[in-house]
């Protein structure tokens, strides 16, 4: 029986062991096998959507519990444009000692 299948879609902590080293994870729980747990990252990676997905057993959780939702990271204060325009103007740096 799926012990962990109330939380199926939320986001968790779990803290689980993995060999002889303690590891923290966040994600969505994506599925709940009954022997295993699995969870879900989504981000972006040169604008297409890739998602990382990885299993945890039961034997291995040590702690899991229910996070709040990340909030959404807010767009860029620069437009593209302007990222791109300041990118093509070379920086000139200032030194103390008035050498160049």
């Amino acid at each position: 029986m799926a012990q962990y299948s109330a939380l199926m879609g939320q986001r968790i902590e779990v803290t689980y062991q993995a060999g002889d080293v303690v590891l923290p994870a966040t994600g969505t729980l994506a599925a709940d096998s009954g022997k295993s747990i699995f969870l879900e990252e989504r981000y972006e990676q040169r604008g297409s959507v890739k998602t990382f997905r990885w299993e945890i057993p039961y034997p291995c959780i040590l702690h899991l519990n229910e996070c709040p939702e990340m909030p959404k990271p807010s767009a860029s204060v620069n437009s593209p444009r302007d990222a791109e325009e300041s990118a093509a103007q070379p920086a000139t740096l200032q030194f103390k000692n008035g050498l160049a």
